[in-house]
């Protein structure tokens, strides 16, 4: 009898970022002008469209955020430092 491993993976699509590789560690707060975010997110992940993070990530939303710390960089962003 064989046993099933999961593999965990990273989410498709995303650009590669200018100044380093951590983007994947954290949870984004996303770029939404004129738009409330939980309905962007939604959207993305049904059409399998991309959002962008305020540090300028882009990505199709596949993951839990709540388990992943804040990008300090959009979080200095969004605090306006």
């Amino acid at each position: 009898m064989s046993a099933t491993r999961t593999e965990p993976r990273p989410e498709t699509r995303t650009q590669p970022q200018a100044g380093g590789g951590d983007h994947e560690r954290f949870a984004h707060i996303i770029r939404t002008p004129g738009r409330n975010a939980e309905a962007a997110i939604t959207e993305a992940r049904v059409m399998g469209g991309e959002v962008e993070a305020l540090c300028g990530k882009k990505w199709v939303p596949e993951r839990d955020p709540a388990k992943y710390p804040v990008c300090p960089e959009c979080k200095r962003i969004k605090n306006g430092q």
